[in-house]
Formats: structure tokens, sequence, C-alpha cells
């Protein structure tokens, strides 16, 4: 589209010290100040990581306050390895555990599985489960709709999933998962407002794992073929968390 006559005489003047005018051409010969890309660099750093923390893959666990629940106030932490490694490596190789995480062996087994999560982008978050001030179960609340299992059932963005064992023999029977699920789910959907699902997929061969998850409000809602499993889709709507 052509542009519009308006009528107007506009004519470009020189600019002094910039440049002359030559055969109806202007011309400007920019030179920038000392520094001034460096400083323009050191702003679109500075950005970059701001930006990087703003867009923190699960609204920074790390900062979720208590849940007061039951059976007493509920926190999740991130676990710190050099302090929780043993631990988590003597949960992973109660027999009752492994045999659904199959991680049992030394600490090194555990820390390499912990590390990867540790240093990748945020996506999964391993948690120690604090009861009334004693860490008694492990954690993992993840971006569900970014990792593998968004390939085997229809995801919604910023899906939210959790991975949960109860670490003491003598926590397990008491109805305890049931109540902390409840709980966490609703840590997750007050503190992640763009999430509308809490989703899980427990092997199905483990009825208490399932049990618990219904007992929170979950829904169960497919049966899925996993690479490693066979599990249980279950789903808690946040359109029904006060009705389940």
């Amino acid at each position: 589209m052509p542009p519009t006559d308006t009528g107007a005489d506009v004519r470009t003047a020189p600019v002094a010290g910039l440049g002359t005018a030559t055969d109806n051409e202007e011309t400007l010969e920019l030179r920038l100040p000392v520094g001034f890309l460096n400083t323009v660099a050191d702003v679109q750093s500075s950005a970059t990581c701001r930006a990087s923390f703003a867009e923190d893959l699960l609204d920074h666990i790390d900062t979720w306050a208590a849940a007061a629940t039951p059976v007493g106030a509920f926190r999740l932490v991130p676990v710190d390895i050099d302090h929780d490694l043993p631990l988590v490596t003597r949960w992973m190789n109660d027999p009752s555990v492994a045999a659904y995480w199959d991680l049992a062996g030394p600490g090194a087994v555990t820390e390499e599985y912990l590390r990867r999560q540790r240093a990748g982008d945020g996506r999964s978050v391993p948690c120690l489960g604090v009861l009334e001030g004693t860490p008694m179960s492990y954690w993992e609340i993840y971006r569900a709709d970014l990792d593998p299992l968004a390939r085997h059932y229809p995801a919604r963005p910023h899906d939210t999933g959790i991975h949960l064992l109860i670490g003491g023999a003598t926590d397990r029977g008491r109805g305890l998962g049931g109540v902390l699920l409840r709980s966490v789910a609703d840590l997750v959907l007050d503190r992640r407002p763009a999430c509308a699902r809490v989703v899980a997929e427990p092997d199905l061969r483990n009825i208490p794992s399932i049990a618990a998850f219904l007992t929170a409000g979950f829904r169960y809602a497919a049966e899925l073929e996993l690479p490693t499993k066979r599990a249980a889709l279950l789903i808690r709507d946040r359109s029904l968390r006060h009705l389940l």
C-alpha cells in the first residue's frame, strides 16, 4: 500500500557533526559511547536471570507454607542431598518400597537418582514430607505436562504430578497416606493457580497407594501402559476439589 500524500513538503536537514548530505541522501555516522554495548549486555543478562527466576516451573516449592492436617502440621521440604541421602537411601531399601521404586542398593544409587532431579530444570522437585517436625515420607512434585508421562494421556498445561512413599513401616496402614495426599494436592492447587489438575500414576499392583489417592479425592481416569509399569491414572480436578 503506497504512503499517504499529506501535501506537506518535508525535507531532512543535515545533522551537525554527524555527516553531510550528498546527492539528496542523508547519512549518519553514529559512534556509540565506549562501554555502551557492555551495559546493554549486562541489562539483558539481568533480565534473563529475572525471567528464569520468575518462570520457576513449580512456583517455588521451597517457599510453600506448612499445611494444617488432622494429624498435625505438614510441610514439603526440598531434599538436601548432602544431609538427607542416608535417610532416603534407607527408605528406598525397604522391601515394600523397593518393589515399586526399584532404587534399592548402595547410597550411590539413590544419590544419582536425586542429583539428576536437582540438577535439572526444575520440572521435578524431590522433597521430604515433614510431619510435626519429623521427616516421615518422600515426595516428588513434578510437571506432568512436561514429563514423558504426557505422551500417554491427554495432558493439559500445568498438570502437576505427585509421587509418594511413606518411609517408616510404623507409619503405614494408619490412613496417613490419604490424609497427606489430600493436603499436598490442596497445597499444589493453592500455590499453583495455573494448575487445574493434580495427577498421579501409581502401579496398578500397589493397591494401598491407589486406595490412598482415592481417599484423597482423586478419581480413577484410565489405565495406562507405561514403559516400566501398568499404571492407574488418577486425577484430582480443581473444579471438584470441594466435592470429593
